[in-house]
């Protein structure tokens, strides 16, 4: 505290006494109200801390100054600008979602609510990526859009992710480089390889991604035109993103007739190019399958006892969701929708396709053959003429229409002008279960973050859009006991981290950035459902990203101080 004039002078042999002890008192009040003034931006007091290395939750002060955490601890005695009381509250790192598709919602509305409002702060891109883009893909994009219309105003991975930022938006975002976008530059979605050129241009964009920071490679194998690229490719490609640190990440080429040998395939590329590897959605999709979870489980085991370090995540639900690509052969995709919509159109072509929809085959993932047309739910279309069939399955549209479920399928997807958003019912309930029990498995909405407004109520949705973390820590944990809440909490926050290899996230850690969610144990729920998904979840009261408070008292504050979280191998620009 500066030296004042009044304490200068009040060793004057001449002052008056009664004036001395007064000025004396002025400054003794001074000191006091110098020691008892705000030292923090924010602290957050007597909630049930958790920090995230899935030790047990214990009550305790947290500070938050500028972007960081500031200290962790007893703060009786300090003060912050403003005091959060968490009583009876649970304290948790912000949750990480290893793959999220808000790359178009959260520019249609970066307040990210649906994702927000169950804790989560970062965003990860992954299966497609939104660069590099050529001038030709731009204009099939944007003749693709649906209720969401966007310029596209970059050309890189990196310059979309700036783009997102510089727009604003409440979480943090992070990417990975899709190695389908990637071909699809080069080759377009032709059914061949890679020419010896082509490929030395494909590794080139994978490492410009990797410099501006992408997580690593990801791939999505049942869908044109990933579905084309062989296992020799994806080692290659994948050998750039190790280089630079990422790792591989995957929805394989199946969950269901073939997933053993799909986690094979993952296991080769993580061998082959000494890459980290993760997969995606672990899941065993139709009930034939679902008794290989312990093969799977002793495939991946065996590989980390190997010396490999491979992961996985999932959502929290028994269906999952797709559109009606997935109900089709890939040849009759090759080319993109305009082909595809052409050649359905062809009587001879549907006779064929409408054979391969019903015929058992490993030779493509098929999943309405999994889940059958009574458990294959309507609930995305372009078409605003054909939404009345959204919220209804396509058996029984196919009845109300009068043709075979295939017939219907093949039709709905010519006639909405896009692949038809739908969701499966693939999976078992038990296997769910013991999915989140493995100590390396995280989790993923594989959604977008979306709100019960505007453009995204034109449309249903998957519930896991709005649950699935919610419902991990209210279904799960509180009300089934699956696992206890400090194990939940590192599944959603360090493991992810360390997966991703990011620093300074993941944990409440002094120095750490404060991202920050508090939330009831006892409310905190799902509420989306498939009949009516477009419902937030309840139990999260406050949330801070990289320091700013963006939803309190469970109410969205209008802050959007998210960032770019890079990848390790990003190398800033000079």
């Amino acid at each position: 505290m500066p030296r004042t004039p009044a304490v200068a002078d009040a060793n004057a042999s001449n002052e008056d006494p009664m004036k001395r002890a007064m000025t004396v008192g002025v400054v003794l009040v001074l000191i006091a109200g110098c020691a008892t003034s705000p030292k923090y931006d924010v602290v957050i007091r007597h909630g049930t801390v958790y920090d995230g290395t899935g030790t047990a939750g214990k009550v305790s002060d947290i500070a938050i100054l500028d972007d960081r955490i500031a200290a962790i601890g007893d703060l009786s005695a300090e003060r912050g600008r403003e005091e959060v009381d968490a009583t009876g509250l649970d304290v948790a790192p912000g949750f990480i979602n290893m793959l999220s598709h808000s790359e178009t919602s959260l520019i249609e509305d970066g307040r990210s609510q649906g994702a927000l409002r169950q804790g989560v702060t970062l965003e990860v891109f992954g299966e497609s990526s939104m660069g590099p883009i050529t001038e030709a893909m731009k204009k099939d994009s944007i003749e693709r859009q649906g209720d969401i219309k966007f310029n596209i105003a970059w050309n890189t991975l990196g310059g979309y992710l700036d783009h997102l930022v510089a727009r604003g938006v409440s979480t943090n975002v992070a990417s990975f480089v899709s190695a389908a976008t990637v071909r699809a530059n080069e080759i377009g979605l032709d059914n061949r390889p890679p020419t010896a050129e082509e490929l030395d241009r494909m590794r080139a964009h994978v490492r410009v991604a990797m410099d501006e920071g992408a997580m690593g490679l990801t791939t999505a194998l049942i869908y044109i035109p990933g579905v084309f690229a062989k296992t020799d490719e994806l080692v290659e490609l994948a050998k750039v993103a190790s280089q630079s640190g990422g790792m591989y990440i995957s929805h394989m080429r199946s969950e269901g007739n073939r997933l053993l040998e799909a986690i094979d395939e993952t296991l080769t590329i993580a061998r082959d190019a000494h890459i980290r590897a993760e997969i995606y959605h672990l899941k065993e999709s139709g009930e034939s399958n679902w008794k290989k979870l312990d093969a799977v489980i002793a495939k991946v085991e065996a590989a980390q006892k190997e010396g490999l370090e491979i992961t996985a995540d999932m959502y929290t639900y028994t269906a999952g969701s797709t559109g009606l690509d997935a109900a089709m052969p890939p040849w009759v995709q090759e080319g993109g929708y305009k082909a595809w919509a052409k050649r359905l159109e062809d009587p001879k072509v549907r006779e064929r396709v409408r054979r391969e929809m019903i015929t058992p085959s490993d030779a493509w993932e098929n999943l309405m053959a999994a889940a059958g047309g009574d458990g294959t739910l309507l609930v995305g279309f372009k078409n605003e003429a054909l939404r009345i069939y959204a919220g209804k399955t396509l058996g029984a549209v196919a009845k109300l229409r009068g043709k075979s479920i295939q017939d219907t399928a093949m039709d709905l997807v010519v006639e909405d002008g896009s692949r038809v958003q739908v969701v499966y019912f693939l999976m078992s309930e038990d296997n769910v279960k013991r999915q989140i029990k493995l100590p390396w498995v995280s989790f993923g909405s594989d959604a977008s973050s979306m709100a019960p407004e505007g453009a995204f109520i034109k449309t249903s949705t998957h519930p896991r859009a709005y649950g699935n973390f919610a419902r991990l820590l209210g279904k799960y944990v509180r009300d089934e006991h699956v696992i206890p809440m400090e194990e939940a909490i590192r599944k959603l926050t360090s493991l992810p981290a360390s997966t991703l290899r990011i620093k300074e996230r993941g944990r409440l850690e002094k120095g750490f950035f404060a991202d920050i969610v508090v939330f009831d144990p006892k409310t905190i729920a799902d509420r989306s459902t498939y009949e009516k998904p477009h419902q937030y979840a309840t139990g999260v009261k406050h949330v801070w990203v990289n320091g700013g408070q963006v939803l309190k008292d469970g109410e969205h504050t209008g802050q959007k101080p998210g960032r770019v979280v890079r990848g390790p191998g990003y190398k800033p620009k000079t």
